[in-house]
């Protein structure tokens, strides 16, 4: 294991790009952020994600994170995940990542310690929460909207009427480019927004008004609804 370290300011994102080793993204501090393709993964510092060789993605940090890049070899791993894989960081874990990461391991040790690391990696079942962004200039000006605010409480109508077009014409086009209804979509990305504010501890009563629910509770229901948990529950366990 070859193993990176920085510090990512905030709201930087890395351009997306790829590379041979397999890739374990995780921040010992802070919450950063994986991209690949329309998929979207939330990592405090209970979660990694496994990232396969010649993955395109891109990772950043919407309020700053300690990242640590922890690279392995294909031809010299046991671990089999061909996919992007959400992984459990244990407290044990944790302190392999910083063991390992220390300039005077020897390599005696390091190897030893490679071997635990690799017997801890423990995959995560997670529904994934996010929507495929849609091309129409129309339905993506909307859909920038919502991305930038999820808070904006103007109706299909009002976005319709702000992007040029008709209501009709919006819900087909949402329905078409991304498989589902305009508010399904709004729903998706709006808890999509929650989980760095979940992921760094926030209270459900701040997290909900700040994504556009007018109660915690509501925002609770469209999350268990959604994602067949609580949002107290997606990090933990």
């Amino acid at each position: 294991m070859v193993f990176g370290a920085g510090v990512l300011p905030a709201g930087h994102w890395f351009d997306t790009h790829e590379h041979p080793q397999h890739q374990i993204a995780w921040a010992a501090r802070g919450v950063i952020a994986v991209e690949v393709a329309d998929d979207r993964w939330v990592l405090p510092p209970t979660r990694a994600l496994w990232i396969p060789g010649g993955t395109r993605h891109r990772t950043g940090s919407a309020d700053g994170a300690e990242m640590r890049g922890i690279y392995v070899e294909p031809e010299r791993c046991p671990v089999t995940f061909t996919a992007p894989t959400m992984l459990r960081v244990t407290r044990l874990l944790h302190e392999l990542f910083d063991h390992l990461g220390a300039s005077a391991t020897a390599a005696a040790r390091r190897e030893r310690a490679e071997a635990v690391v690799f017997d801890l990696l423990e995959p995560v079942e997670v529904i994934p929460i996010g929507a495929h962004r849609p091309t129409d200039t129309r339905a993506r000006q909307v859909a920038d909207a919502l991305t930038d605010d999820p808070a904006d409480p103007r109706t299909l109508a009002e976005f319709a009427a702000a992007a040029a077009t008709s209501p009709r014409t919006l819900a087909r086009l949402f329905i078409a480019e991304t498989g589902i209804t305009f508010g399904q979509w709004r729903t998706q990305i709006r808890l999509a927004s929650s989980l760095p504010l979940l992921a760094a501890g926030l209270p459900i009563a701040r997290i909900a008004g700040r994504v556009g629910y007018a109660t915690p509770s509501a925002y609770v229901a469209a999350f268990r609804r959604a994602v067949g948990v609580s949002p107290g529950r997606y990090f933990s366990g």
